[in-house]
């Protein structure tokens, strides 16, 4: 007859089953003596390490900031990209200013003056007190004097200088005024319509300058004669103070 389920579990207790269970206890036992150990030595400092650690640090580039135009992307040059030595800078040495060029003296006034043609004296110089005029028929100041002679007679220039302008007066006609330094000019009108001198001239004392005409409109009711005139920083001057006596 078949036992019943609870007397097979006891009669297996009492023989073999006795053994296994103790077995099954001793190694539970261990198990947890292991886990136990091992967590109790989890704790401990661990060993120094006699070697030397060798720490690699890899820096982390810069950012490069986004150029303004963008364009145009420019790639930028590393000193490790590249391999030519930097470039000599030359410094050239500012050149000095050029020294001024000296200007020219100025030219001084001649010493001595020679007439510029011969004749009579039909009218003096008179720029303080007015004097008749025939040919205007009216009183008025006369800034050189008018020597008489026949047209066609030789005007010379009273002293050295420059030709300064040959002009067309609608009073005095045809015009040679010569610049002497120092700030002295003469001027010699009623000339023929073509003179012998033109501007830039350089004259010396007694060159000629063209002959007598009848050009001056203002003074035709006189007979042929040359009007010379003088003047000293842009004022009239008389002649006779130059003129030799």
């Amino acid at each position: 007859m078949k036992k019943p389920f609870h007397q097979r579990v006891g009669d297996f207790l009492e023989g073999k089953g006795f053994y296994i269970v103790l077995f099954l206890c001793v190694v539970a036992i261990g198990i947890s003596g292991y886990y136990l150990f091992a967590t109790l030595t989890r704790d401990e400092p661990t060993a120094p390490v006699s070697a030397t650690a060798s720490v690699t640090v890899t820096p982390t580039p810069a950012p490069v900031r986004a150029s303004a135009q963008p364009e145009h992307s420019v790639p930028v040059r590393t000193p490790a990209q590249t391999s030519q030595a930097p470039a000599a800078v030359v410094t050239t040495p500012a050149a000095s200013p050029a020294a001024p060029s000296p200007e020219p003296a100025a030219q001084e006034a001649p010493a001595s003056f020679t007439w510029p043609v011969r004749g009579d004296m039909l009218a003096a110089f008179s720029v303080e007190e007015l004097v008749y005029n025939p040919t205007m028929g009216d009183w008025r100041t006369h800034d050189g004097v008018d020597i008489a002679v026949t047209a066609g007679t030789q005007v010379r220039a009273a002293a050295a200088g420059t030709v300064s302008a040959v002009t067309q007066d609608p009073l005095m006609g045809t015009t040679v005024t010569v610049e002497h330094g120092g700030g002295l000019v003469s001027t010699y009108a009623n000339l023929t319509a073509a003179p012998a001198v033109e501007a830039g001239d350089a004259v010396a004392a007694g060159d000629v300058l063209g002959t007598v005409g009848d050009t001056a409109i203002a003074e035709s009711a006189l007979t042929s004669h040359l009007h010379f005139g003088m003047a000293l920083d842009g004022d009239a001057v008389d002649p006779m103070d130059y003129l030799p006596q």
